[in-house]
């Protein structure tokens, strides 16, 4: 892999173990989850030497009344209390976790952090849990031991020292329990800044301020029991075998009821084929698969909102014969501007439609039909609608779908993005937003007595340019692997590096570690599956799901080091360094997390009662007035939008390439270079090709090729001998695995509608390597 233009190094691409045979590639043609899901779990609880853990927690796992969340994907637990409502990703994060491999001071007494930035990220990770904070000492470039006390007094200390509190920035993961959430956002607010950035700001940003512009709320209005209920999913741009497999069991349920089942990807997954549910001892003893789709449709990356404003138009049309096909009593009283709307529909031509989505006008009435013959539809996306510079304009127009037919407010009906990391909900709900409101922050400042700024903060883009600027000094990374998760790595790692101070809270070794500041630490956290002693007892923590649902969740195991502290405890330790003369009981709330919550009950809408609630079984739902109707919008109602449509049709030569997960991987942990479900074994500096677009470039299968992308302000960045994988897609797109492939979005590449790293839209040309 070569430089990129503007003249800075790329980062070491490789993120997976060193490949075992040659790299494979054949077509998937199994159903998803099943006997393949149950043989790869079986593999991952041999090599973590988890054969007795590892069951205990499957046992424990997504339960209520005293089980942990699963710390990988947002999806809500069964409604029906189901005891075995797990997945093959969700096992892998958790025994992961649970790994008797330990990284203590002796290994970093035998390695120094030069030689580390050389090991792949999967032999990182691999070390096994981290037991104790370190300091970097730059003088023998090695992580060394460093006592709790002496690790607070240093944040503390910086960041007492600096000119302007805005000159830190306190990063979110999504695997942050609320009230850790909480606690965090308090401490930044009280030193005096809005710098929250988190992974939502990669990722869902686009989702919450649509819905927040077209229904007052910055989420999903429908839970699980909708699922069970609708008549038609519409499934867009999410891959749910790897990373909602959860859904699978929802997907199939629908299918055998009898429910229209429309999936929208320019990919077609397994997800979208066939599953056989694992926990349904009677169909994997046949081997009796289910089908998850009555429709695929693949419109070309970008192309979503194509296809949406094709359904609509349809709708329409339908409407001037078919009083039936609009619901005109719901539009009339609960929504805005639908004349608007309707207009700019019918000026928009099938032609355009068609060379925009990339299907034809005759695909597009199939899915218009689903919709039309539906009494209650729901429409579920992930980001592969999102990340993109229209995200925004796409999500609106999903609910403009939804509006025509008066799907919302009622059984079986709404929108339901689908989040991916567990409690990346959780962390906006309880303060980690960078653009809070002016009534939050009001009774934030009521109820403990601090004096919040106003200002907004830097999101993850705002973040990394003012620590490339100098601006920002201080980076708290709390939980995630940012350094690999953010977009232009070389760029991201020059900002990380300029930082005075870098510190990561992590259960594991990762990249973040290796690319610090001038100071740098590693604190290590428990992890979601392990026994929090406190003060008062053995605290438990909330999270709330992809759809809205919060629930308590407590560890079972021991402890990976007598040394580890709580998150809460984390916070609360920087947070009394920092503020010493605070008058938030820090302390206080550590020793019993139920005085959080009472905190949290008085300031966050939704949250009252909280700590009764939350121990009901199932625990509750935080309340959503778009679901009864009620529209915290400037009209009051729900409003219709009237975007144009993009134009996202590649030029001559150059392709549209969207990074994604493979199957054995979650989020920037890679389990194995194998992606099951796309067919590819011992590969992942790989790029997924229409056969059409290989075969017009000279490239046959696994040949090797040069990736060049063109970012916004004219540079290229560059990828060199990745191997072509002909696949089922569209012409003029392509795809590949982040992280490797982050490095080809530039920075300023960013959507102008949510800020968001269009890393789902990245303009490459592909030629023969070399």
């Amino acid at each position: 892999m070569s430089a990129s233009d503007d003249s800075r190094d790329q980062p070491e691409p490789q993120v997976g173990p060193v490949a075992e045979g040659e790299p494979t590639a054949e077509r998937y043609r199994h159903p998803a989850a099943g006997w393949g899901a149950a043989k790869s779990v079986g593999q991952v609880l041999v090599r973590e030497g988890a054969l007795v853990d590892g069951p205990r927690a499957i046992m424990r796992m997504n339960h209520e009344n005293g089980g942990f969340d699963c710390p990988g994907c947002a999806w809500p637990d069964d409604t029906k209390g189901l005891h075995l409502d797990i997945c093959e990703n969700g096992i892998k994060h958790v025994t992961w976790e649970m790994t008797r491999k330990r990284v203590d001071r002796r290994f970093f007494a035998a390695h120094s952090v030069t030689e580390l930035s050389g090991w792949s990220d999967f032999a990182l990770e691999d070390q096994g849990r981290l037991t104790e904070p370190m300091v970097y000492d730059a003088e023998s470039d090695h992580y060394v031991p460093i006592s709790w006390r002496d690790a607070f007094e240093l944040v503390g200390r910086v960041v007492r020292e600096l000119d302007d509190p805005n000159q830190a920035a306190f990063y979110t993961s999504g695997r942050l329990g609320n009230e850790a959430t909480f606690l965090y956002q308090l401490m930044a607010r009280e030193l005096g800044t809005n710098n929250l950035p988190d992974c939502s700001n990669m990722c869902h940003e686009a989702s919450g301020r649509a819905l927040q512009a077209s229904l007052g709320t910055g989420k999903g209005t429908v839970d699980l029991k909708d699922w069970e209920a609708t008549d038609a999913l519409f499934i867009m741009g999410v891959n749910a075998a790897s990373n909602a497999p959860r859904m699978l069991t929802a997907l199939a349920e629908a299918y055998r009821r009898g429910a229209q089942i429309v999936h929208v990807n320019p990919l077609v997954e397994a997800a979208a084929t066939r599953t056989i549910v694992p926990h349904d001892f009677t169909d994997m003893a046949r081997f009796k698969a289910t089908r998850t789709s009555t429709l695929n449709l693949q419109p070309r990356i970008g192309g979503d909102m194509a296809l949406l404003r094709g359904m609509a138009k349809a709708i329409l049309e339908q409407a001037k014969t078919d009083p039936k096909a609009l619901d005109r009593e719901f539009i009339d009283r609960h929504t805005s501007d639908f004349d608007t709307y309707r207009k700019v529909c019918e000026d928009t031509s099938w032609q355009e439609i068609e060379h925009q989505s990339g299907l034809s006008r005759g695909d597009i009435l199939k899915a218009a039909r689903v919709y039309q013959d539906a009494d209650r539809s729901i429409f579920s996306w992930c980001l592969g609608v999102s990340q993109h510079e229209h995200g925004v304009d796409t999500v609106r127009e999903i609910v403009n779908v939804l509006l025509l037919r008066g799907n919302l407010g009622r059984e079986g009906a709404g929108p339901s993005p689908v989040r991916g990391h567990s409690n990346v909900q959780g962390n906006r709900t309880c303060g980690i937003d960078h653009r809070p409101t002016e009534e939050f922050l009001d009774r934030l400042a009521d109820v403990c007595g601090i004096d919040p700024p106003r200002a907004h903060g830097l999101d993850t883009v705002g973040t990394i340019q003012a620590m490339h600027r100098g601006e920002v000094k201080v980076f708290v990374g709390m939980g995630g692997n940012f350094a690999l998760a953010a977009p232009d790595s070389a760029y991201t790692y020059e900002a990380l590096r300029a930082c005075d101070l870098t510190v990561q809270v992590s259960t594991k070794l990762n990249r973040s570690h290796l690319v610090h500041g001038r100071q740098a630490l590693i604190l290590p956290c428990l992890g979601r599956t392990e026994k929090d002693h406190q003060r008062t007892g053995i605290q438990s923590t909330s999270v709330e799901d992809s759809m809205s649902m919060v629930h308590l969740s407590v560890g079972m195991k021991r402890p990976a080091s007598a040394h580890l502290l709580s998150e809460p405890a984390i916070i609360a330790g920087m947070a009394r360094a920092a503020l010493p003369g605070s008058d938030t009981p820090w302390e206080w709330y550590v020793e019993d997390y139920d005085r959080i919550r009472d905190t949290m009950a008085q300031v966050l809408d939704g949250f009252e009662d909280c700590n009764r609630r939350v121990r009901l079984p199932l625990g509750f739902r935080i309340k959503q007035p778009a679901r009864e109707l009620v529209f915290h919008t400037p009209s009051g109602r729900a409003e219709f939008s009237a975007a144009p449509l993009p134009d996202v049709v590649p030029t001559s030569g150059v392709l549209a390439l969207g990074t994604m997960r493979s199957h054995d991987q979650w989020n920037t942990t890679i389990y194995s270079d194998n992606d099951r479900y796309r067919g590819v074994r011992n590969l992942r500096t790989l790029v997924f090709m229409n056969e059409e677009d290989m075969r017009e470039r000279g490239i046959a299968k696994l040949d090797p090729v040069d990736i060049v992308s063109t970012a916004k302000d004219g540079t290229h960045r560059r990828l060199n001998g990745y191997l072509a994988i002909p696949y089922d897609m569209p012409r003029g797109c392509a795809a590949g695995y982040m992280p490797e492939m982050n490095v080809l979005c530039a920075i300023g590449d960013y959507s102008t509608q949510s800020d968001q790293p269009l890393m789902k839209h990245v303009k490459v040309r592909i030629t023969p390597a070399g």
